[in-house]
């Protein structure tokens, strides 16, 4: 038994699971024992076949460098474990992401390195990355769309010379110099033929980042939507999938039905994840979320279903469709805090070795946000250690004065 704050900050009893859930154990665990950064590597399982499923990965902190620099408060051992945990799944890693890294603690230089890293160690061990390219590394507003697409080459460069595929990030210089539709269609030509393999582009919306309200030359959602449709038919070859993060279905499965095609549907929608990556008769989105990071080993045993058809169907839902009160909780608003209960969850499932963020981002949420998110996800099962997480929640009560 376990007393956790509500909303209203009173506390409340609550019995935490004795046992995690199948799913969550079947894949292995990424140390010799919960907590641990290294040791024994998980089983491997088979990456889903009919869906394409990325992650958005954390970087974990280093709470010892404090002072440091911040490419030497990345704890790039246990960085590095974390993605071969979810290798070990079957997921691919979106890494150097805006909504997971990128303005929340985490530069270019550092990013930059984190891509070098992470792709090497994807080639050592087999798994699928994709990687952020953006024009985050600019100081100063952009002073020309030039300007723009040279920092977008820039970083694609990197991106490609260590050999991983490319996802073309929304650039906030870009929203802050565009005066309309036709300089983002100039803009992305640009950069898509620039491009050596076909990139996944993302449209991140104004609720993951306010300083992008209004790209594509429009506030209107309507507008907006067939400025990047006609970026898209431009150079349909140079396009692998469209990562839509919106929060809004219904304009999702709108737009994915007019994708030219063999283009993706990459759903960003942690709110509606299941029934867009289920699909209907028309069509299905594939998979790139930020709440795939906590919910791995359950959510590709879930998409790893839908590789049996009809009949997998069921099993799919039963599984996933349960996580999204956890998803919609740590994704409430202000959004782009979604993170600080990803690496609360990482922490308690003993995938780290503490509760620290780059940025001191993990003091971003409430402690009765953090108790809720604990509470969803233990009921789900998502602990390899219940008593682990438990021994961790109750440190963290007693840091905030909480005798549980």
């Amino acid at each position: 038994m376990i007393r956790l704050p509500g909303p209203d900050g009173a506390l409340r009893s609550y019995t935490p699971r004795a046992t995690p859930a199948p799913s969550v154990t079947a894949g292995g665990h990424i140390g010799g024992r919960p907590g641990d950064a290294g040791g024994a590597p998980a089983r491997r399982r088979d990456r889903p076949s009919a869906r394409a499923v990325f992650a958005a990965a954390h970087v974990v902190a280093d709470p010892l460098a404090a002072g440091a620099g911040a490419a030497d408060a990345v704890d790039w051992e246990a960085t590095l474990a974390f993605r071969r945990h979810l290798w070990s799944h079957g997921l691919g890693v979106a890494e150097a992401m805006d909504t997971a890294q990128r303005g929340m603690g985490l530069g270019w230089p550092e990013a930059a390195a984190l891509i070098r890293r992470s792709a090497a160690e994807a080639r050592a061990v087999g798994g699928v990355i994709a990687c952020g390219v953006g024009t985050d590394h600019l100081t100063a507003p952009a002073r020309s769309l030039e300007e723009v697409v040279a920092a977008y080459e820039e970083q694609l460069a990197v991106v490609e010379a260590a050999g991983s595929r490319v996802i073309v990030m929304a650039s906030r210089a870009l929203a802050g110099l565009a005066r309309g539709a036709d300089d983002y269609l100039r803009v992305y030509e640009r950069v898509l033929t620039q491009a050596a393999e076909p990139v996944i582009l993302h449209w991140l919306g104004p609720m993951f980042d306010p300083a992008l309200d209004g790209y594509w030359g429009s506030a209107d959602l309507d507008r907006a939507s067939e400025t990047f449709l006609e970026v898209i038919a431009a150079r349909p070859d140079r396009v692998d999938g469209v990562k839509v993060s919106l929060l809004d279905a219904a304009r999702e499965v709108a737009l994915r039905r007019r994708l030219p095609a063999g283009v993706r549907c990459y759903t960003g929608d942690d709110f509606h994840y299941p029934e867009l990556i289920a699909g209907d008769a028309h069509g299905h989105s594939d998979a790139l979320l930020g709440v795939f990071d906590p919910l791995a080993p359950l959510a590709a045993d879930a998409v790893r279903a839908l590789d049996d058809g009809p009949t997998g169907r069921k099993r799919f839902h039963d599984l996933l469709d349960p996580t999204v009160d956890l998803a919609r909780h740590l994704f409430q608003p202000p959004t782009r805090h979604y993170k600080t209960g990803v690496v609360l969850l990482a922490w308690l499932a003993g995938h780290q070795r503490h509760f620290a963020m780059l940025g001191g981002h993990q003091s971003a949420r409430s402690l009765p946000h953090l108790a809720r998110a604990y509470q969803l996800a233990d009921r789900l099962g998502l602990f390899p250690d219940p008593p682990l997480a438990e021994a961790r929640m109750r440190h963290l009560l007693a840091v905030y004065g909480v005798d549980s």
